[in-house]
């Protein structure tokens, strides 16, 4: 089956290829992890909050908070999201399309 080519575009979508490829889970996952670390370490700036502080509001290690805080380790828990999310002040939502 060939793919669709919509007006102004040639191939596929992004998305379809990474489908193809059997990575777009992955690569999802990868994506979510990351604008999370990333939102985590922005608040945590904004605040002046410091990981040791963090890590001791969360009862845990600092090499814990630097895996939380680490783009690439997608096995974080949703638990532990949301335990560092309250920790600053945040709620962790999640939606499902």
């Amino acid at each position: 089956m060939s793919p669709k080519i919509e007006k102004n575009r040639i191939g596929q979508s992004f998305d379809t290829f990474l489908r193809d490829e059997g990575r777009h889970e992955e690569s999802t996952a990868q994506a979510i992890k990351r604008v999370l670390a990333y939102q985590l370490a922005t608040v945590m700036h904004d605040q002046h909050i410091t990981k040791a502080a963090l890590a001791k509001r969360l009862q845990t290690s600092r090499s814990q908070l630097d895996r939380l805080l680490d783009p690439e380790k997608t096995g974080v828990t949703l638990e532990t999201l949301s335990r560092a999310a309250h920790a600053v002040g945040r709620e962790l939502l999640l939606e499902s399309k």
